[in-house]
């Protein structure tokens, strides 16, 4: 079943030109809008403006660490070979290759946790990173980089590190936040006094 849908999606991108441009494309930018979205949810928050979205990125970018960690200890238990790896002659590669292990998927870890964790402080933009998340993870297997319990299961090991960080991490969380402020600060509230003054002006 696994092996059979990745050879079908495969197919159908392989003979399809209108679906496989919009897909690459879609790979070739995806996890570094993604990643720009996360660390700027820092930065479009006043430093004396409430913390919800600072908080949200300090966790998500957590998560994110905790998750993939996580994905490292599995893939030493269990060094399952990337489909186009178990398939040579049977599917088509749109991206390129990685000899990582294929469970669970890193990408579909990443991007959930992220999303989770945001979603814990704003429903909102936690739901638009969601339905990213779940774009990113479905783009793994129509690439064929992945089988779809791989992003099953990066989903959830990337849901359950986010729960964890946002729920008994939060002083570490919130530690965090603080130290980062610190850091930049200083730099943004110049920045953000110039823009209230333009935006008078």
């Amino acid at each position: 079943m696994d092996w059979s849908v990745v050879h079908d999606l495969n197919e159908l991108i392989r003979t399809h030109d209108l679906l496989e441009d919009p897909l690459t494309l879609f790979a070739s930018l995806a996890v570094t809008v993604y990643a720009v979205a996360t660390v700027a949810l820092w930065f479009v928050s006043r430093p004396e403006g409430a913390r919800r979205l600072r908080l949200a990125c300090i966790s998500a970018l957590t998560a994110a660490g905790v998750g993939l960690l996580v994905n490292q200890a599995i893939g030493h238990l269990w060094d399952r070979p990337r489909p186009y790896l178990a398939h040579p002659h049977a599917l088509v590669l749109f991206t390129a290759p990685s000899h990582d292990p294929s469970f669970p998927s890193d990408h579909a870890t990443a991007s959930f946790a992220i999303a989770v964790a945001v979603w814990f402080f704003s429903r909102r933009l936690g739901a638009v990173f969601l339905v990213f998340a779940a774009a990113i993870a479905l783009s793994r297997v129509l690439l064929g980089m992945h089988y779809p319990t791989d992003v099953l299961a990066g989903a959830l090991t990337g849901t359950l590190a986010a729960v964890a960080v946002c729920t008994l991490g939060g002083r570490i969380v919130y530690r965090l936040t603080d130290l980062a402020a610190r850091v930049t600060d200083p730099v943004l509230q110049p920045l953000w006094r110039l823009a209230g003054r333009g935006a008078q002006g």
